[in-house]
Order: C-alpha cells, then sequence, then structure tokens
C-alpha cells in the first residue's frame, strides 16, 4: 500500500450556500453523522443579492476521506459550489484571534516587544494587561498564542479560518 494516500492532512473547503435558516445545521450535520472532524467553522453571508453565504471548514483526513467529504457537500440541496482550497489552486487564508495577556514589568515589556515582532495591535491596555489583535495564517496565530504563554496569558477568542482563491476564478 501507498503510504503517501493513507496520510492524513488538513484541507480548507469553502462551500458557497443560500443562505436560509438550517443550511449551517445540515453541513455540520453531514460532518458529525460520519464523524468528520471540524477544526475550524466560519460563515458569512458573500452575496446579499443572490442570497449566498459561503461555509469556510477546515478539516482533516485521507484524501479518500475528504473526497468523500467534498462529494457530500456537493448533493446537498442547497449548495452551489464546493471548492478544496488547498489542493484547488493558489488561495489566501487568514485567522483573526483575539489575545488577552497579563503585563506587569519586564513581562509587559516582553508582550509589547513580541506583539510588534509579529505585527500584533494592542486594541486593549489596562495597568495590569492587553489585549492583542493578531491576523495571519493560523500557524503564525498559534505561535503568538505559545509565546504569550509564559508570560501570562489570560484568554484568547478565535475567528477561524477563512479563506479565497486567488486571481478572477470565484470559491
Amino acid at each position: 500500500m501507498n503510504t503517501q494516500s493513507a496520510e492524513v492532512n488538513a484541507h480548507t473547503i469553502s462551500v458557497l450556500v443560500d443562505n436560509e435558516p438550517g443550511v449551517l445545521a445540515r453541513v455540520i450535520g453531514l460532518f458529525s453523522g460520519r464523524g468528520y472532524n471540524i477544526e475550524s467553522l466560519t460563515v458569512a453571508e458573500v452575496n446579499l443579492k443572490e442570497n449566498l453565504s459561503r461555509i469556510t471548514v477546515v478539516t482533516s483526513g485521507t484524501p479518500m476521506i475528504i473526497e468523500q467529504i467534498k462529494a457530500q457537500l456537493t448533493r446537498l440541496v442547497p449548495v452551489h459550489k464546493v471548492a478544496d482550497l488547498t489542493v484547488d489552486g493558489p488561495h489566501v487564508e487568514r485567522e483573526l484571534a483575539l489575545v488577552k495577556v497579563k503585563g506587569k514589568g519586564e513581562k509587559r515589556v516582553e508582550a509589547l516587544r513580541i506583539a510588534d515582532i509579529f505585527r500584533a495591535h494592542a486594541l486593549d491596555s489596562t495597568n495590569e494587561s492587553f489585549i492583542f489583535e493578531i491576523v495571519g495564517k493560523t500557524a503564525k496565530v498559534d505561535a503568538f498564542i505559545d509565546l504569550m504563554k509564559p508570560l501570562g496569558l489570560i484568554d484568547v477568542s478565535r475567528t477561524g479560518v477563512v479563506g479565497i482563491a486567488r486571481g478572477l476564478g470565484a470559491l
């Protein structure tokens, strides 16, 4: 057996759907009913005139599992288009996180220094804490959070991954 084909990788799947009640529940139901894990999920209306929303799902699986997920998503009635951004071509992915960190003395200075390196913005500052906003690929957000842990990480709120194909092609 070819070990490459059984390799589990994360994929970012973009799904264009009708913006109507119950659509997200059907998409999530497809994943949970088959035991597929959702690592990240974002939804937003993207076309008001045509009443369309984009669901961006990050999930992991073997190539066979990913193909099954895409095929099953395509068969859902309110789905217009499914694209696997990970393999379909060049695309841009971003995630936003709000990161709250304690900040006094040397640790305060170090948190600000690291934030500057990562181009994170201080959205809120008190005498005892900061709230940073960081935008980037998931690995960048993860690295920033990891560096804030020893400095006094208090809380994190993340948006999940959003993605879009590069160039003139839609989805």
